[in-house]
């Protein structure tokens, strides 16, 4: 399922304000990405844009190519409620829906989307969803209970399964642990290892700790000052950029030095 994603010559503007300037990059299949930088230099921002959820804000915009094994989600035709289908998200804050059970939370976007499905396949649905987000046997037994009675890195594990119930090719996740406490922060970090098997991955952390561990390639984004765009410095393999990088900002960045 999982899909080769090339950014080119992306600008991704607030109305006339330029936030992001110029990236260029590929993200590879069945592997783990990950955006760090100093806050406010475009990570989420540029993130958002791999799924078109940057352009639900009014005045927002981009330019440039986004292609997903080869197709533009920025094309005249593309539909971008379809692309969020084939590039799910997980957010900061775990975001259960308050007033559904465990169970209808995992179905919530696939009736969102209209799809009809017998009750057994609903369930076989939930059931592999769940054990997808190694949740399963910790809530099989309350499935009928609120999402929001879970424990925050269980909430987090719900998302992720709400996520890839709908069978996305690539999945975000805009610093899903940042809310969590060591011991969920782990759990979520050890999900990833294993959804990378069947999904291209792209993260966006603070923690570089947490970059280092879980993945493959590592792209640094920097921003000259307040009121500049963020850009991207540079990008590549994780071990690499957190042993020799090619710029001095990046080690610099890495070493705690500033950031």
């Amino acid at each position: 399922m999982s899909k080769r994603i090339d950014v080119n010559n992306l600008n991704v503007y607030y109305s006339n304000f330029l936030a992001v300037e110029d990236v260029s990059l590929a993200i590879e299949p069945k592997s783990v990405t990950a955006f760090i930088g100093p806050s406010g230099c475009g990570k989420s921002t540029f993130l958002r844009t791999l799924n078109r959820m940057h352009e639900v804000i009014p005045g927002a915009r981009v330019e440039g190519e986004v292609l997903v094994d080869g197709v533009n989600l920025y094309g005249d035709n593309v539909d971008p409620v379809t692309v969020r289908r084939h590039v799910g998200m997980v957010f900061q804050r775990p975001n259960p829906f308050p007033t559904m059970s465990i169970a209808e939370n995992v179905l919530a976007g696939v009736k969102l989307n209209s799809k009809r499905m017998s009750r057994s396949d609903a369930d076989d649905l939930v059931e592999s969803s769940l054990r997808g987000a190694n949740l399963w046997e910790e809530v099989k037994d309350r499935l009928d209970k609120p999402g929001s009675s879970l424990s925050g890195g269980q909430q987090q594990r719900l998302c992720i399964a709400r996520a890839i119930a709908i069978k996305p090719d690539v999945l975000l996740m805009d610093e899903p642990c940042s809310a969590l406490d060591p011991i969920s922060t782990l759990a979520i970090e050890d999900l990833m290892q294993e959804l990378k098997d069947e999904y291209t991955i792209v993260i966006v952390t603070h923690n570089m700790q947490q970059a280092a561990r879980v993945s493959d390639r590592t792209a640094f984004f920097n921003i000259a000052g307040t009121g500049k765009p963020g850009k991207l410095i540079e990008m590549n393999d994780t071990p690499t950029m957190f042993s020799t990088p090619s710029e001095k900002a990046t080690e610099d960045y890495i070493s705690g030095r500033f950031g």
